[in-house]
């Protein structure tokens, strides 16, 4: 028999494997990381996103979306953040940061927005799983995620589960969502603090 869903759909038993499998996946994933992290990487980048009078964010696909959740918890946080190809976006200037997110360190519109930042005099910071990329070579300060990216084809299995940039995805989603708690408790503020910044015209 199939596991039934509330829309009353039933799942039969080798499509119900494959969910478990991708949630066994993506909590081996998560605990490679938590017994992974390097923590001086992470003080860096909050260092210098507590320096910077301003903060960019840009990623490209699916990075582009972690860039923009991360930017707004960031703004309820009380920093003034931009995201990179906005009409709102304004100039950056030498005293800015920007996070640039791509798991292979070589999407183009990436590297190339990145490379012109870094050309202005600004702070960048990398997120990526390619320590040997271009956009790490640029960067100022780079955040290593031991991930699958988009561009690796080694593993059939994991291919299966977890298509191109999955795994770097989400596990970078919920890395810069733990960063977000880590700000929030050195800045001394509350949920009800953030609450008071969150969008209202919804």
């Amino acid at each position: 028999m199939g596991v039934r869903l509330k829309e009353g759909v039933a799942l039969k038993e080798s499509e119900k494997d494959m969910l478990m499998m991708f949630f066994e996946t993506l909590e081996n994933q998560l605990m490679t990381m938590k017994e992974n992290l390097d923590y001086q990487q992470l003080e860096d980048f909050i260092k210098v996103i507590n320096e910077s009078r301003c903060i960019f964010v840009m990623g490209a696909g699916r990075s582009g979306y972690i860039a923009k959740a991360f930017a707004m918890r960031l703004m309820h946080l009380g920093y003034d953040v931009y995201v990179v190809g906005e009409t709102v976006t304004p100039r950056i200037a030498s005293d800015e940061v920007l996070i640039s997110i791509s798991g292979s360190g070589e999407t183009t519109s990436v590297v190339n927005i990145s490379r012109k930042a870094k050309k202005l005099g600004c702070k960048l910071v990398s997120i990526t799983c390619n320590k040997n990329s271009t956009l790490a070579g640029l960067s100022d300060v780079v955040v290593i995620r031991d991930a699958k990216n988009k561009d690796e084809n080694g593993d059939a299995e994991l291919s299966r589960i977890a298509p191109l940039g999955t795994l770097f995805e989400i596990t970078s989603y919920i890395l810069l969502d733990a960063l977000v708690a880590e700000l929030m408790h050195r800045k001394g503020l509350s949920e009800r603090d953030l609450a008071e910044k969150h969008a209202v015209l919804e």
